[in-house]
């Protein structure tokens, strides 16, 4: 029996073709992100007359400003596919790092930060649900079904290591960008900053280009004519928004050890103050190259309900492991913390890949742009949220935000196992293990059966 096909007529190998632009749109992206802030500040501050209180200002008013994007990016992304909006979000990034070069005052910085911003929403409102599409459409081919429908239990793995996958190239662009910022930092030369400027800019243009160009283009199911979907469907649908408070909470979590770990070691523990730099650096490149595995080794023993909250328990230990840090000498202080920081990465490995598989299959076919793109709220509230808890309570005791935070992660995966029966169902270890090795069941022959016993 020939294997099915997807419906625009792209095979398995076509697929895995255009997972490659895709992956690289995502390193393009990420190595962007990690530019991103330390080089526009910096440069900001060389070609205007403006303060750095002032930037920091317009930075946060042009961020505040494009927040209601995803709800618009994600009506989008369920009308026209998530293709093209990815693409454009990119183009909209390479735009904005393009009108850095004409930055000369309030109004030209306010436009470019605007571009350059909108253009990041859009991008990261609508990735992950052409990252989901490209899953399902994989598996569909994999096992002979309809890409346009529910993969089945055989292809149940593929959209957690699609993100594992991501997830990783996500991380190596973030650290290479940031690496890359340093380095400029030490040049401070302006004609170096122009350079690498305007080789972001058109390496975002590329990235556009090619995935309006080399990413197939998949199946996709329209929100209905009739009746309720997108934003009134979601305000309806009350588990699927006690995913995202509890993912808020899970995000806060996730958001916490770049923002803790310098103030804590140099000002809580009186540690190092070089051991910030290489513990983070830690994170990175376990992050980088170990949440493949990590996904792999997870999904094939419990459910992504279930994941989720043993990366609360993770993230549990991880902030108990930082309080009691105050304890220890000198001498154990740094190998203590990196063992510290190897159980919060691993509850990121956990947390990642299954959340935004467990999000993107939670939400109805013809909505997922919609759905997806709210989903990313619980990061924006995290963002928020996170700040504001470590300074108020580290400056009342060093304690305080591991005690919060290790709270938060306990009442997250008790909320999380009580909300999973509530989602819909997905496919358990042994099921999948099942359905993978289908067994066949021959024809009776009712001449072979055996007459009933008196």
């Amino acid at each position: 029996m020939a294997r099915a096909r997807t419906g625009d007529g792209t095979g398995r190998s076509g697929l895995r073709r255009g997972r490659r632009p895709l992956l690289a749109a995502v390193a393009v992206d990420s190595l962007g992100t990690g530019l991103y802030l330390p080089l526009s500040m910096l440069y900001f501050l060389r070609v205007t007359d403006l303060d750095l209180v002032t930037i920091g200002v317009l930075t946060s008013v042009s961020t505040a400003l494009t927040l209601p994007l995803p709800l618009v990016v994600g009506k989008l992304a369920d009308r026209f596919g998530p293709r093209l909006v990815v693409a454009a979000g990119q183009a909209l990034q390479g735009t904005g790092f393009l009108l850095y070069l004409l930055v000369s005052g309030t109004g030209s910085l306010v436009a470019a930060m605007l571009v350059t911003t909108a253009g990041l929403r859009v991008y990261w409102s609508s990735v992950f649900t052409l990252i989901a599409d490209l899953a399902d459409a994989e598996s569909a081919d994999a096992t002979g079904t309809d890409a346009a429908g529910p993969a089945g239990a055989a292809g149940a793995d593929a959209k957690d290591h699609w993100f594992a996958r991501a997830g990783m190239i996500r991380e190596a662009g973030a650290g290479g960008g940031a690496l890359l910022a340093g380095a400029v930092l030490a040049v401070d030369s302006t004609r170096v900053y122009d350079g690498l400027i305007l080789a972001s800019g058109l390496a975002f243009l590329a990235a556009a280009l090619v995935v309006a160009l080399a990413v197939p283009a998949l199946p996709h199911t329209a929100p209905p004519a009739e009746g309720r979907s997108g934003y009134g469907a979601l305000l309806r649908d009350r588990p699927y928004l006690a995913l995202i408070a509890i993912s808020t909470i899970f995000a806060t979590c996730s958001t916490f050890l770049s923002l803790s770990l310098p103030v804590y070691v140099i000002q809580g523990l009186s540690g190092p103050d070089w051991a910030p730099g290489p513990l983070l650096a830690l994170n990175t490149l376990l992050l980088a190259t170990c949440t493949a595995a990590v996904t792999r080794f997870v999904r094939r023993r419990c459910t992504r309900a279930r994941a989720m909250a043993w990366a609360g328990g993770l993230w549990a230990l991880w902030c108990a492991a930082s309080a009691s840090a105050v304890l220890l000498p000198p001498l154990a202080l740094v190998p203590f913390l990196a063992a510290a920081v190897v159980c919060y990465t691993l509850a990121e490995m956990v947390y990642g890949p299954a959340s935004n598989a467990l999000a993107a299959d939670a939400a109805p076919p013809g909505s997922r742009g919609t759905y997806l793109a709210a989903f990313q709220y619980s990061y924006a509230g995290a963002n928020v949220l996170a700040p504001t808890l470590f300074g108020v309570l580290f400056t009342h005791n060093r304690l305080l935000p591991w005690l919060a935070v290790g709270l938060l992660a306990v009442l997250g995966a008790a909320l999380m196992l009580l909300l999973a029966p509530r989602l819909p169902r997905e496919h358990g270890p042994r099921q999948r293990v099942a359905a993978a090795v289908p067994v066949p069941v021959p024809p009776q022959d009712k001449s072979l059966r055996r007459s009933p016993r008196p």
